[in-house]
């Protein structure tokens, strides 16, 4: 049985999730984590359609039905961004079902979807950067191969502002030393080139000659970092990783991986960098995602020049 399947839901309800799920899965780009998301909300807009008739059927999905289900979420407080997300659920699995001739009309065209509210990031000042990566550093002093990997996560994370997961992808032969770039696959399977500076050159460099021959197994594969027992390391290890080094210096915002890649694309921008280079380094598909960081930039300088300046 399928542990995201729709086995709690009344049988002529859970064919169309089972049959949704499996759609979503032979498209080929789309994460577990997103197909996921999509059966926790579809599985609670068919919840709701059986409690308002326990006998229902697809059919009765309707655009009254939805905004019900919307309105119950609102007054148990959901957040805006989590009524965003279900209705642009809810949206995809509608105009699926017409398409499948399940439903003879789209309800979802005439939903309304919340606008989320864009919070800014938190993100390292520069001293508190560089403060981490000469920590990290001066872990890997010794030579001690967790150490040398440590600092390289931190380092490439910073220094390239990639995702966590596409940083665990990361194979050996993604790594072009000579040009000091990395190939990663981002979301929908889009491959991109990436640089990297001197730091972080210089601790990959000694992961590669130093720490990795000593963590490496026969199963340890193509895979650019591995894990204590030699298996390709993975994103709960990375977080992890990077919780231990940022905690180290103190005032520093506790972050995440993502924290590193919203703090390299704001020094990026600070420095000079054209906002469509960062979006092509990000990876973003939209220029709108990486206009965020300008938000964040601005609010940085306004910050410093109300403690700063005599008559701010």
């Amino acid at each position: 049985m399928r542990s995201d399947g729709p086995d709690d839901l009344p049988a002529p309800l859970a064919v169309h999730l089972g049959d949704f799920l499996d759609h979503l899965r032979l498209e080929g780009n789309r994460s577990q984590h997103t197909i996921r998301a999509y059966s926790t909300d579809i599985r609670s807009l068919l919840r709701h359609l059986e409690e308002r008739n326990p006998e229902a059927r697809i059919t009765e999905l309707d655009l009254d039905l939805l905004r019900s289900w919307l309105a119950g979420m609102v007054e148990a407080g959901a957040a805006r961004t989590t009524l965003a997300r279900r209705t642009s659920s809810a949206r995809v699995f509608t105009a699926w079902l017409v398409r499948t001739h399940r439903l003879d009309t789209d309800p979802a065209t005439r939903l309304v979807s919340p606008r989320p509210h864009r919070t800014l990031p938190a993100v390292l000042r520069d001293d508190q950067a560089l403060q981490i990566m000469e920590a990290a550093e001066s872990g890997a002093r010794e030579l001690d191969p967790v150490a040398l990997r440590d600092r390289t996560i931190v380092e490439l994370l910073y220094a390239t502002g990639i995702r966590v997961g596409e940083l665990c992808a990361v194979d050996l032969g993604d790594v072009d030393a000579d040009r000091r770039v990395l190939r990663v696959v981002g979301k929908g399977d889009k491959e991109r080139i990436v640089p990297y500076g001197a730091p972080a050159a210089d601790a990959l460099d000694a992961w590669l000659r130093h720490g990795r021959p000593h963590l490496a197994r026969p199963s340890s594969g193509a895979a650019l970092l591995l894990g204590k027992r030699g298996g390709r390391i993975d994103q709960r290890q990375v977080r992890s990783v990077v919780h231990e080094a940022v905690s180290s210096v103190p005032g520093a915002p506790d972050l995440a991986p993502h924290g590193l890649r919203h703090s390299a694309a704001t020094h990026l921008l600070e420095g000079g960098a054209d906002l469509r280079v960062v979006q092509e380094v990000l990876g973003h598909s939209s220029l709108a995602t990486t206009q965020l960081y300008t938000h964040v930039s601005v609010a940085r300088l306004r910050a410093a020049h109300e403690q700063a300046h005599p008559r701010s």
